[in-house]
């Protein structure tokens, strides 16, 4: 939980910081990926602890419905902000000269719509319906059938949810990705295919450089394999036991403060802090010292005039 709370503030401090993070569109997909972890961390962990420790619905009937409410709402927006950063980093690779024309600020605003209209709609269907409540699998209160005689209707309904919520950001996740790795791949073979050439060249090269160079070629291909199978993975995790808390710590770390531009920011932000606090402790000694001069000069010529020179 503390984890989920300090990177998620951390991220919406570097957002809030660096304005070269908040210029492009899909900041608005990162922000607002960030806002659903943070009430995610805020409302529902605290819930699921207390229902760890009491093993039932912490705070009763009504409380549990609302807290339902907000972790499928939550749940389901943040799961297809993570699709609509997969379609960006899809637009920016495999179309880089149209992506400007492509993703604007209109377009992220429309796509950022659509995920509220659509998170909005499948947890209050559930909620009105009286199918949320505690689950004991979860241990939290999510998506659970509190009607008697309403079994078929709960189970097509959690399909319905599943299929649009779940599967359709997997596959989108699993195509948008899978066509950057496949540019990437294509990237990297142009890449050997000149380093080699030029190794042939260089004849007289130290095979130390040449046994570099081709070690550097291995970690290449690996690092962009590594990458998109980081992102499946961290959204695999949706779905299983104890989601909220794993997901909400691992996304800032996965979409944002792993990236070079936050790192940047996170270490100007830090460098300025120290910075600020070193100004402060020097010009702290300084100033008394000088307040403690001008206090004895003071004195000094307050002691200069009432004396009274004596005349012999």
């Amino acid at each position: 939980m503390a984890v989920s709370l300090l990177s998620n503030v951390l991220v919406l401090v570097c957002f809030l910081y660096n304005p070269e993070i908040r210029r492009p569109a899909p900041g608005l997909f990162t922000l607002n990926l960030t806002f659903c972890n943070l009430l995610l961390t805020v409302c529902s962990m605290p819930l699921m602890l207390a229902g760890l420790v009491g093993r039932g619905a912490p705070g009763g009937h009504g409380v549990c419905q609302t807290a339902g409410f907000l972790e499928t709402f939550l749940s389901t927006n943040s799961m297809l902000s993570m699709a609509a950063l997969s379609i960006d980093r899809w637009v920016a690779v495999v179309f880089p000269l149209r992506y400007h024309s492509k993703m604007r600020h209109r377009d992220a605003a429309c796509v950022l719509g659509y995920t509220w209209v659509h998170s909005m709609a499948f947890s209050t269907v559930a909620t009105c319906l009286s199918w949320v409540g505690y689950h004991k699998l979860y241990a939290s209160c999510t998506l659970a059938n509190g009607r008697a005689g309403s079994r078929t209707q709960f189970v097509i309904f959690t399909l319905l949810f599943h299929a649009f919520t779940f599967l359709l950001s997997l596959v989108v996740l699993c195509f948008t990705y899978l066509k950057v790795l496949k540019v990437a791949r294509f990237h990297c073979k142009r890449i050997d295919v000149i380093t080699m050439q030029t190794l042939v060249l260089l004849v007289d090269i130290h095979p130390s450089v040449r046994q570099r160079c081709l070690e550097e070629q291995r970690r290449r291909r690996q690092r962009a394999t590594r990458k998109i199978s980081t992102f499946i993975g961290s959204f695999m995790l949706c779905f299983a036991p104890y989601v909220i808390t794993s997901k909400a710590a691992c996304d800032p770390f996965v979409y944002s403060l792993l990236r070079h531009q936050y790192r940047e920011t996170c270490s100007d932000i830090i460098n300025r802090l120290l910075k600020n606090r070193s100004s402060q402790n020097a010009t702290g000694p300084s100033a008394a010292t000088a307040t403690a001069t001008a206090a004895a000069a003071a004195t000094a010529r307050q002691n200069q005039g009432n004396c009274i020179p004596s005349v012999e």
